[in-house]
């Protein structure tokens, strides 16, 4: 089968479309015939050898997958199930999607919603699914619509793009934060009210700004995370997903303890089964076709080495959906 394997020794550092024997595959009570995947942050980190991503030599990368149960020992599933892999160290320590077959735990599956199509699963992917559960977190926590404006930065991103979809499908105000002010039709097409300079929020501010956020999906990180932090108002929820301007996080305890701020981590990695099953059906049900498509662009296993440093200096738009078999 054909996948995209990275390999590693004392000489050099490889990505490269390569025929994978089934032989190889891992360990994994569930094998799964791929038909789609995508390019995620993480798997252009791992593919451009960019940052420390894979643990493991020689790793089939794909941190994504969407596709039908060929085989199984795994008591939730038999083969012909549609099924859905997002995170658990596929790709990094365990050989991904990106590739024609894979073999898995099935423990890290969740069932196709039945109102999705393979390919649309995987333009969602871990991004949105990501987004989803910022959004379940700004929810839980008392965010709701018409209090005041949410923010949403690193807003052209994967994330970013379905969680302004998402927060407005919800009848919020979504102020959408970007350094593509040239993309402001797509993010108001996606619901965005407002779309403001990624600049404003991105330098180093005072550790108390004026009150303006009642909650933040943030996915960058850094000064960016400090100043959503230090612009929310009180009692107000800030999800936190990414480090795409950095993994540091100047800021005071002044948001948090003078106006009750909340700061919720998402990690989508390694959320518990109901969380992943009741955000994919809250996907299934709150997306619609035409607002996935208008997120997705679609290439080929090649295409997806080409273009992993494009995902990290910016310069794509949504999302990325690999066709395993183009």
């Amino acid at each position: 089968m054909k996948a995209i394997l990275l390999s590693k020794d004392a000489d050099a550092f490889r990505a490269e479309v390569a025929e994978v024997a089934d032989s190889d595959l891992p360990e994994g009570d569930v094998t799964l015939r791929v038909d789609w995947s995508t390019l995620n942050y993480k798997d252009a980190l791992a593919i451009t050898n960019t940052s420390p991503v894979v643990r493991k030599w020689p790793m089939v990368a794909g941190i994504d997958g969407a596709g039908i149960v060929e085989s199984s020992s795994h008591p939730l599933w038999k083969p012909g199930d549609a099924v859905i892999l997002n995170g658990w160290g596929v790709g990094e320590s365990h050989w991904g999607c990106l590739a024609r077959k894979a073999r898995l735990k099935g423990d890290w599956l969740v069932r196709l919603p039945e109102t999705l199509t393979a390919r649309r699963a995987m333009a969602i992917g871990t991004a949105g699914y990501t987004a989803m559960l910022c959004a379940m977190a700004l929810e839980s926590m008392g965010v709701v619509p018409g209090r005041a404006e949410v923010l949403v930065t690193g807003a052209t991103g994967g994330v970013g793009s379905f969680a302004v979809a998402i927060l407005a499908g919800r009848g919020h105000r979504v102020v959408a934060s970007t350094g593509k002010l040239s993309q402001a039709p797509y993010l108001e097409g996606l619901g965005a009210s407002e779309v403001i300079d990624r600049a404003m929020l991105a330098q180093p501010g005072k550790p108390l700004q004026k009150e303006r956020w009642a909650g933040v999906i943030d996915s960058v990180g850094s000064h960016t995370l400090a100043n959503a932090c230090a612009q929310t108002m009180g009692e107000g929820v800030v999800a936190a997903c990414g480090l795409a301007q950095g993994m540091d996080f100047p800021v005071t305890v002044a948001p948090f303890i003078l106006r009750g701020v909340t700061l919720a981590g998402i990690n989508s990695v390694t959320a518990a089964r109901p969380r992943r099953e009741r955000a994919w059906e809250l996907l299934a049900r709150e997306l619609a076709p035409h607002t996935i498509d208008a997120v997705t662009e679609t290439i080929g296993l090649r295409a997806a080495i080409d273009r992993a440093p494009d995902v990290l200096a910016g310069r794509v738009r949504g999302r990325l959906v690999v066709d395993v078999n183009g």
